[in-house]
């Protein structure tokens, strides 16, 4: 039963109370309406699904914070809105997540929120690389062991309206701990440290709290850097 009963975010249930009562009106004006919304609620529930994840426990290892696919590696420097005086090109890699993923965000790991910014924006698809300037978007720079910093950036998408942030400067975080979500499609930027290179190649799907994106201990094979496929 544990397998097939995932629970549900906090942050869904209201949304779930919401399509319930919606598809209670539809039954009342036509029957086939209210099996639709049935449909509708049940999506809703799976949407906000936040299943338990097994975390590796290797502190040198860099965790993908979100389900979904690696659309992009790229090189860029941290976000501006962080103003920091480091505008060195770090490895980039940008995880989409569609409205069939898990969209709970995870730590890549164990370290301090050391900095944060948040930035309003619009809503273009969140697969484009424009979104990491012009989306909505919630900046957070992790410190990790002997001062590595990780920049970690939720992106609004096309139809996501809401990103939730439950921490801040000063919070102290595992490797795969929770620490907000994007609600109905949207992207997770991870930016690693100068010299870090990825374990994974655009195309590939991740699990948040799971999958390895990169090794810190080790420079790895060369970043396949690469487009959006």
């Amino acid at each position: 039963m544990k397998s097939v009963l995932v629970p549900i975010n906090p942050e869904g249930w209201k949304f779930v109370a919401i399509f319930a009562a919606i598809t209670v009106g539809l039954f009342l004006i036509a029957e086939p309406l209210g099996w639709i919304g049935v449909i509708l609620t049940l999506w809703c529930a799976y949407f906000f699904r936040d299943p338990d994840r097994i975390t590796p426990t290797d502190e040198n290892l860099v965790i993908s914070p979100a389900d979904g696919r690696v659309c992009m590696i790229s090189q860029a420097p941290l976000p501006k809105e962080l103003e920091l005086d480091d505008k060195t090109p770090r490895t980039r890699v940008s995880i989409f997540m569609n409205v069939f993923n898990v969209h709970v965000n995870r730590c890549p790991v164990n370290g301090e929120i050391v900095g944060e910014a948040y930035v309003p924006g619009k809503f273009v698809n969140a697969e484009l690389d424009k979104a990491s300037e012009n989306n909505e978007r919630q900046i957070l720079l992790v410190r990790h062991k002997e001062g590595r910093e990780f920049g970690v950036v939720q992106i609004a998408g096309l139809v996501a309206r809401r990103i939730l942030c439950d921490v801040g400067t000063g919070s102290q975080l595992k490797a795969g701990e929770r620490f907000g979500l994007i609600r109905f499609g949207s992207r997770v930027d991870v930016y690693l440290p100068e010299g870090v290179s990825p374990n994974v190649i655009v195309g590939q799907t991740t699990i948040a709290g799971e999958t390895v994106l990169a090794d810190v201990s080790a420079k790895g094979k060369e970043a396949a850097v690469g487009e959006i496929r």
